[in-house]
């Protein structure tokens, strides 16, 4: 199975007067799901951050906070954070999960 990705938009933080947003805080998500039935394993990594904005409120293009959709808070994320290098991160983390090429452990404590 192909490994999926969910950004989330966490939270937004931004000034009380102007309603411009600043900051905006962000989590994905990868995960795939090898096998099936009872031998199903489901491998996932994770990814959170947060993009910082400059907000003018003499801009044209100027939203107030509460006129932000999550669409347009996503596309400010992937501004200022590279989608496919975060995804290529994630699926990097997730085929090491399942092809280890380090172990820790005890070799006395089979």
């Amino acid at each position: 199975m192909a490994i999926t990705y969910d950004w989330t938009i966490l939270t937004c933080d931004h000034e009380v007067a102007t309603g411009g947003i600043n900051v905006v805080h962000w989590r994905c998500t990868a995960s795939e799901t090898v096998g099936s039935g009872d031998d199903a394993v489901t491998y996932t990594a994770s990814s959170c951050n947060t993009v910082r904005l400059t907000p003018d409120p003499s801009s044209p293009d100027f939203v107030p906070y509460a006129d932000v959709t999550e669409a347009q808070a996503q596309s400010w994320v992937w501004d200022g954070v590279s989608q496919a290098d975060t995804e290529a991160v994630l699926a990097a983390n997730i085929e090491n999960q399942k092809n280890p090429t380090e172990a820790s452990g005890n070799p006395w404590a089979s």
